[in-house]
């Protein structure tokens, strides 16, 4: 029984950690293990060609996206605690804030 080159759990993770760094870079969590995954079962099928069937340029494609999206994780992470540690937390929050009330009086008005 060989084993299938499938990318979908690899692009799955990826979206979603693309959409989850928004959240302070949080999206490394499922890019990162996209990366690896990717990663692993790229050599996987390079020492065992015979174990594996499909397409390895599709894991190479998901492999490539998701360190993409695993670098825009990882910037915006350092982004945020550029922010927190120059500007501090209170502030944040407290622009933040702001922005909300503007956000209500604009939609109540």
């Amino acid at each position: 029984m060989k084993k299938q080159l499938n990318p979908t759990l690899v692009y799955v993770l990826t979206v979603i950690g693309l959409l989850c760094c928004c959240f302070g870079g949080l999206g490394l969590l499922l890019s990162g293990p996209a990366y690896l995954i990717a990663n692993n079962k790229i050599k996987d099928a390079q020492l065992n060609p015979d174990d594996y069937e499909g397409d390895i340029k599709q894991m190479e494609t998901a492999k490539i996206i998701a360190l993409v999206v695993l670098i825009i994780n990882v910037l915006y992470l350092i982004y945020v605690i550029y922010q927190i540690s120059t500007v501090g937390w209170d502030e944040m929050s407290e622009q933040f804030n702001q922005a909300m009330e503007e956000y209500k009086s604009q939609q109540g008005g």
